[in-house]
């Protein structure tokens, strides 16, 4: 019997699961961001709009300044968001643009007041702040919303696909937590916005039983017995009194896990405001997702000429578009097309390299060159015993090789060689080997003088010619530089 159980429990836990996936996919889901700088109480408006669209909606959706309202669009689809909710601010008004994915329409409200959650819940004696009343969809409740004119039906279907719908039949009672409430005003045709809490209490009790039935037990510390404090009426002040009647009293067709509330019993609905609070008003409607044909302008009104003219202005608009993202597409793939063919070209060409080197070339060393080289030599020798009549001198024909440059392989740099020096007993041609060579001399040698000049100056001091390095030469032979500073007269202290 357990083992049937546990099978019978794991079943219906699975179709449960299935039942909450398949309704999370179904219901409409919302995105609430803004577009440009809005300053830091409309960001605070944004998060609070976010948890009165919970859970379905995205509420650490993290927007940048490089983010166009293109790169939500793409996001959207692959997450199942129906709705976007737009804040903008202009220097004169704040604007709320509700969108309908992926075609329109999308309607634009001007903002004309808003209290935000924070100045609602410290207006309130007992706020009722329950983080777990955000884990289920709000209840739509909306007032003077039956006209016949063509854009109130449309705010009343975007409003009402908003949120999930609910079926009366299946609906558990335990799941509403909240409520929103719209409410038209046909006289200044503006939007009241508000959002409470839902609680349901029994009806029918003592003031004393009620407070006995609540989750904190009060202080009966002042009494003998629990009668006195039930005939009394618990000491209640007026301020904690409630009024219910007709106007908030139901039967109750399901029980509720709050303390008294039984089904077929009286209980009676009472609200609390969470916040926030906006008064809107409706400026215009357009055809599409924030762009497209002004269906409807509240304060702008166009004759058909003028409607004709946009209307063309916008074709000619789209036409251009295409054209210009056809010719983008043909340069983009005579692009690959080029490239192709160069890759191809340069394939080919180390191909055809790769064949060549295989073959076997002979070196410049080598010994068919050699031979080449001493049948020219012979041919000279013979035309010159020919024309003069005596043989040539052995010397008067060398060899013409070319020798092969070497060239290195290797990625380590050649070291460089040290400049040359010259020795105690090798002085000849000490002038030739100066010119244009960095020559170091040991000890004892002596360095060419022939670019001192004869003669005395006046001083009795050996002229010198300027040499470009701006050196002198000792007559140890040791090259120094002139010394920059100037040197004091003897005799001086």
């Amino acid at each position: 019997m357990t083992k049937k159980k546990s099978k019978v429990i794991r079943s219906m836990k699975a179709k449960q699961s299935e039942g909450q996936e398949e309704d999370y996919r179904k219901a409409p889901h919302s995105f609430v961001f803004h577009r440009g700088h809005v300053g830091k109480n409309i960001l605070q408006l944004i998060k609070d709009m976010r948890h009165v669209m919970e859970p379905y909606t995205a509420s650490r959706l993290q927007v940048r300044k490089k983010n166009v309202l293109k790169d939500f669009v793409s996001i959207a689809g692959d997450l199942g968001v129906s709705h976007f909710l737009i804040y903008t601010k202009s220097e004169i008004n704040v604007h709320l643009r509700v969108s309908r994915l992926s075609r329109g329409p999308t309607l634009t409200f001007r903002v004309k007041e808003y209290t935000l959650c924070k100045d609602v819940v410290s207006s309130l004696k007992k706020p009722n702040v329950d983080p777990k009343q955000f884990n289920h969809h709000p209840l739509l409740v909306m007032n003077n919303f039956s006209g016949e004119e063509m854009h109130l039906k449309l705010m009343s279907t975007m409003f009402q696909n908003m949120f999930p719908s609910i079926n009366i039949n299946k609906v558990n009672l335990n799941n509403i937590k909240r409520c929103v409430m719209l409410n038209y005003n046909s006289e200044d045709k503006t939007i009241d916005f508000r959002h409470y809490n839902v609680k349901v209490v029994p009806v029918g009790l003592s003031k004393g039983v009620k407070k006995l039935i609540k989750a904190e037990v009060p202080d009966l510390s002042r009494y003998n017995d629990v009668c006195d404090f039930i005939t009394k009426g618990g000491n209640l002040s007026e301020s904690e009194a409630e009024l219910d009647g007709e106007h908030n009293e139901v039967v109750l067709p399901q029980d509720i896990r709050s303390r008294g509330n039984i089904k077929a019993a009286k209980s009676a609905i009472r609200l609390t405001e969470i916040g926030p609070r906006m008064t809107l008003q409706l400026l215009k409607i357009e055809d599409g997702v924030c762009q497209g044909e002004v269906m409807f302008h509240e304060l702008v009104i166009k004759t058909d000429k003028d409607l004709k003219d946009l209307k063309a202005l916008r074709d000619s608009k789209r036409k251009l578009k295409e054209l210009r993202k056809k010719q983008q597409d043909e340069n983009v793939r005579k692009k690959k097309l080029k490239t192709e063919k160069h890759k191809q070209k340069c394939l080919e060409g180390m191909k055809r390299r790769r064949g060549e080197e295989d073959v076997e070339q002979p070196e410049l060393g080598g010994k068919d060159y050699d031979d080449n080289a001493n049948d020219e030599d012979d041919d000279d020798a013979a035309y010159y015993q020919q024309e003069v009549g005596e043989a040539p001198d052995p010397d008067l024909f060398q060899s013409t090789r070319r020798k092969r440059k070497v060239v290195s392989k290797s990625p380590v740099p050649h070291k460089k060689k040290k400049p040359n020096v010259v020795s105690n007993g090798d002085k000849s041609n000490i002038k030739d080997s100066m010119k244009g060579k960095n020559i170091k001399f040991s000890r004892g040698s002596k360095p060419d003088e022939s670019w001192k000049v004869k003669g005395k100056s006046k001083g009795g001091k050996i002229k010198q010619k300027n040499r470009p390095d701006n050196k002198k030469v000792k007559r140890s032979g040791e090259i120094t530089k002139k010394p920059k500073f100037k040197a004091k007269r003897k005799g001086r202290k």
